[in-house]
């Protein structure tokens, strides 16, 4: 059998040799079923043997077309030689030690990188965590220990995570929280500016939130208001310009803490290595993680060092946090997006996908709103002739999509937002021949 090659050197061509899911994608689903919890479930039943930049193949041999990137983890490219590098050597020199044990140089190296890189001109400090739900946890325990206080705001539309304090701070009920309560408490929503549906400008949005927390909570029992700078599981939401400017300054006049979850939009996704970026203001604290290790798992909290510091000894950690393997990778990661033109890359795709959309709109009024920043943008469907939520023409797109070899993916509380999440090593060619499969399958539903 010839081997197939991932990354860079795989062929950059959607191919379909077989229906989606073929044989051996089906038998591994069976044995997938008889294996694997039920409620790990899967969007697209193909079992992945290689990928790189803008495709992915299958065990059948099928080449699709990824606008997910793993949801939006692998940035530089699956198997981007830095990365590849890097991982190869840091294994044949040790795989783990723990680092509140014995501690090593790359996880000090990411958190000086992370200090420099994300916005603030302050002094901060970084811990290094598993997973973007770990980061959100340890950042309420942060927020918590440095105020001694324990009230948390979140917002309508939020993800934030699937452990049991991060589902209750989670606005969506299905898939991620049905049954699985109670939850923790503490934990208020309040909402948020969503520009194409409730056509508030950003200070009169905030003024909405603001009053809801003062009314509802009271800033003498808040320890921390947490927000998504571009919601992602709730549809790819930018609020309205000075929204998060605005509740920054309340907190900060209030004690308390303001903490900026970029888990999926950090490191050029955006078009920017951070979307605070573009609201010109700095957090008291930023979660990342997704795309910061191409690929390993690797997550971050990254705040001012008063805050960061408050915390005591032994405090922060686990087992496998900050991982010396992901680390490595994570260095190589971010030097690939400065060294490649990657954040430049990501501007460039956010206008391809949004000139395709706009001429679109012009003869096909169902495309709603097109929005979103460098490589995460989306697309939210509506009943022609009105902003209602379609969910039927979204999930047919999504399924044309995937018969026809492009893995796209949904999003959205009313499940009508498909959303673009391409590595920013995809090519314009690639990235607009699956472009082009959502317009085929919107003709064939009209």
């Amino acid at each position: 059998m010839t081997e197939i090659l991932g990354g860079p050197s795989l062929p950059q061509e959607r191919k379909l040799v077989t229906a989606i899911p073929g044989p051996k994608s089906q038998e591994l689903l069976a044995r997938k079923n008889s294996a694997v919890a039920a409620g790990v479930g899967v969007a697209l039943p193909v079992f992945t043997v290689a990928a790189g930049d803008g495709v992915m193949v299958d065990a059948d041999g099928n080449s699709l077309i990824d606008l997910g990137s793993g949801i939006a983890v692998t940035g530089v490219g699956n198997s981007a030689p830095r990365v590849v590098k890097a991982v190869q050597d840091q294994v044949a020199k040790f795989t783990h030690t723990c680092f509140t044990v014995t501690p090593y140089e790359s996880y000090v190296k990411v958190a000086e990188k992370l200090n420099e890189l994300i916005p603030g001109d302050f002094e901060k400090r970084s811990a290094l965590f598993n997973s973007g739900a770990e980061a959100v946890e340890n950042a309420i325990k942060i927020a918590r220990h440095y105020t001694k206080k324990n009230g948390i705001v979140v917002f309508d539309h939020a993800y934030h995570g699937r452990t049991n304090l991060t589902m209750g701070m989670t606005a969506k009920n299905m898939p991620y929280k049905d049954g699985f309560g109670p939850f923790s408490s503490e934990v208020y929503r309040v909402p948020t500016s969503y520009p194409f549906r409730d056509e508030l400008s950003g200070a009169d949005a905030a003024e909405v939130a603001i009053s809801q927390i003062e009314k509802q909570v009271g800033a003498a029992n808040l320890a921390a208001i947490i927000i998504e700078p571009i919601q992602g599981e709730g549809g790819f939401i930018e609020p309205a310009a000075g929204f998060l400017p605005a509740l920054q300054e309340w907190a900060t006049a209030n004690n308390v803490v303001f903490i900026l979850d970029e888990v999926q939009t950090g490191f050029a996704r955006t078009g920017k290595m951070f979307a605070a970026e573009y609201s010109n203001f700095a957090a008291d604290m930023v979660t990342t993680a997704k795309g910061i290790a191409g690929g390993l798992p690797l997550s971050a909290v990254t705040g001012r060092a008063e805050i960061m510091d408050s915390a005591h000894a032994g405090g922060l950690g686990g087992t496998y946090t900050g991982n010396p393997i992901a680390c490595e990778a994570a260095l190589a990661t971010i030097e690939t997006y400065f060294e490649d033109g990657l954040l430049e890359r990501a501007q460039k795709i956010e206008t391809i996908i949004t000139d395709f959309f706009a001429e679109l709109q012009k003869t096909d009024d169902r495309v709603g709103d097109i929005r979103g920043r460098g490589a995460m943008m989306a697309v939210e469907f509506v009943e022609s002739g009105s902003k209602k939520p379609n969910a039927a023409l979204t999930s047919h797109i999504a399924k044309f999509c995937a018969d026809n070899g492009v893995l796209t993916l949904t999003c959205g509380t009313y499940g009508n937002v498909v959303r673009f999440l391409p590595a920013l090593t995809i090519s314009d060619e690639l990235l607009l021949e699956g472009l082009g499969v959502i317009a085929e399958a919107m003709k064939v539903s009209a």
